[in-house]
């Protein structure tokens, strides 16, 4: 199926404005704990982050922070103007760090993920550190209460972040007359993460990138793949669940993976309650935990995709 590719010319252009506003050198690390070479940014409140700090700013909401990948995400264009309005790190520093009392010490690269929560914690939910003039205060309840109960309701804990290399997929089902137009969407929770669309092809090698926040009461992540279609609702081609289990638990019983060479640590075996086409193994890898996956689609006459797993902890 034909589509426009105007979009994607659109989307390059954020991107380019975005990688620019990156390259000033206030925004070469880390908004909140200056580790160098951040790759994330918070869109609504216009600072580059560190895949650490990310973790934290996703925890908090998208009502406080909206977190967006600058290399691997899709950009809308207020989310860019928005960005370039703020100007990056310095700007929103000198709003949300103007005051830090003494005794507060801003998190470096390696403080532990509690230390880096409490921080950006008072420095964006709970607006500690503006110009007294710029607090937001509460209405409702005392005003003790409200200056010492955080706000929890519809805050979630994450854990880590799952990168997803979406490989290839092979002899996917047609839907238009003889190909189909695939994407792939992942989905966690609340959180969904998109490929972009291959034309015209029934095996598509993407070679893409996915990144999915993981909360502490996760569960397994469904992958579908749909037929792009210009005119109509797009069609599903084919869905199966990825049990990511067994990567989380054999990451954690090992620890810092930087401190062994490269070995199998686990495996997700292939049985009647999955559609593993091979066991899936784990390996430790330049330091890396991975996980190879090769699975079959369900719902649909045919069509396998290969992906690989990386599980990044956000207290390492």
């Amino acid at each position: 199926m034909s589509y426009s590719v105007a979009g994607q010319g659109k989307n390059s252009s954020g991107k380019r404005r975005i990688r620019d506003l990156l390259a000033q050198s206030d925004n070469r690390v880390c908004a909140d704990c200056s580790a160098p070479d951040p790759k994330w940014a918070s869109a609504n409140i216009g600072v580059f982050i560190c895949l650490k700090c990310c973790g934290v700013h996703r925890s908090l909401g998208t009502h406080i922070s909206k977190v967006l990948s600058v290399t691997l995400d899709e950009w809308s264009d207020d989310e860019v103007d928005s960005m370039i309005e703020i100007g990056g790190n310095a700007s929103a520093n000198s709003i949300y760090e103007a005051f830090i009392p003494d005794g507060v010490s801003k998190p470096g690269p390696d403080a532990r993920h509690d230390q880096r929560m409490q921080f950006i914690r008072s420095k964006y939910e709970h607006q500690e550190y503006l110009k007294p003039s710029l607090r937001m205060t509460s209405t409702k309840g005392s005003a003790n209460s409200s200056s010492q109960q955080p706000h929890l309701e519809g805050m979630v804990e994450f854990i880590g972040l799952l990168k997803v290399t979406l490989k290839k997929g092979t002899n996917l089902a047609v839907r238009d007359m003889k190909t189909s137009d695939p994407y792939v969407v992942l989905t966690l929770g609340q959180q969904t993460a998109r490929s972009t669309v291959m034309k015209s092809n029934l095996n598509p090698v993407w070679n893409e990138e996915l990144m999915l926040s993981v909360p502490h009461n996760y569960g397994s992540v469904k992958l579908q793949v749909f037929d792009y279609d210009t005119f109509s609702g797009d069609d599903i081609i084919g869905e199966a669940g990825i049990d990511i289990q067994p990567l989380i638990t054999s990451a954690m019983a090992f620890g810092d993976p930087e401190m062994f060479g490269d070995m199998q640590i686990g495996k997700w075996l292939k049985s009647r309650d999955n559609t593993l086409i091979e066991d899936s193994i784990i390996n430790i890898t330049d330091g890396k935990v991975k996980q190879e996956v090769h699975i079959k689609l369900q719902n649909v006459e045919s069509g396998e995709i290969e992906l690989e797993l990386e599980w990044l902890p956000l207290d390492q």
